[in-house]
């Protein structure tokens, strides 16, 4: 019966690391498609998020068979939901540019850049969570500092982007690129809430 238990701990510990793998995989593709819109890399971004969506398929069809977790289900089901938001962002970011025809600006490319250091921190975390609680905690905090990071970029974005319209085709391109910047900031924000979720964990089981 003990061995059954932690069978199941270790389920739900190695869907969470799955979820957080793949959204670095894909947090990275955001990052190279910023560079040139690599096909290549806008592919390997939406493989990454079908991946990551059926991992949380499955961890909330064990979470409705299981009665006992190694942590509470409602964090097991939040951290799930939190990182699974990062990664549908930075998709729908790439969408977006694509159905808008929006060419990275330096400002997409620097918050792009955060976000997978944000996203390599929670998968760290994730990693450490079941033998390494506080070290997952500290790759949590570091998850943070980077969204705080990606948020002062996007205010320098938005301040650089109404600095002065000239005309109704500059109104327009204001507008797209506006939508883009909220894309990567509502990212960031999710990937704050996964790093939140990871230190209440901590503080539980600890």
């Amino acid at each position: 019966m003990a061995r059954l238990f932690k069978k199941k701990d270790n389920v739900f510990i190695k869907l969470i690391q799955d979820q957080a793998a793949l959204t670095l995989v894909g947090m990275e593709a955001l990052k190279a498609y910023m560079g040139c819109q690599d096909p290549d890399a806008s592919d390997k971004l939406t493989r990454a998020e079908k991946d990551a969506d059926e991992a949380r398929r499955i961890l909330i069809d064990e979470l409705n068979r299981t009665f006992v977790t190694p942590f509470d289900r409602e964090d097991i089901f939040a951290l799930s939901r939190t990182i699974d938001d990062v990664l549908d962002y930075a998709y729908s970011t790439v969408s977006e540019m694509d159905i808008l025809k929006v060419e990275p600006t330096q400002f997409m490319q620097r918050m792009a850049s955060l976000l997978r250091d944000a996203a390599y921190e929670i998968s760290m975390a994730a990693d450490r969570l079941g033998e390494h609680p506080r070290l997952s905690s500290e790759h949590a905090q570091r998850a943070k500092a980077l969204e705080n990071r990606v948020e002062e970029v996007y205010r320098e974005a938005l301040a650089d982007l109404f600095s002065g319209a000239e005309d109704i085709a500059h109104v327009v391109k204001m507008l797209k690129l506006r939508e883009v910047y909220r894309h990567l900031s509502n990212a960031s924000d999710r990937g704050d809430e996964a790093a939140n979720v990871i230190a209440d964990i901590v503080v539980k089981i600890t």
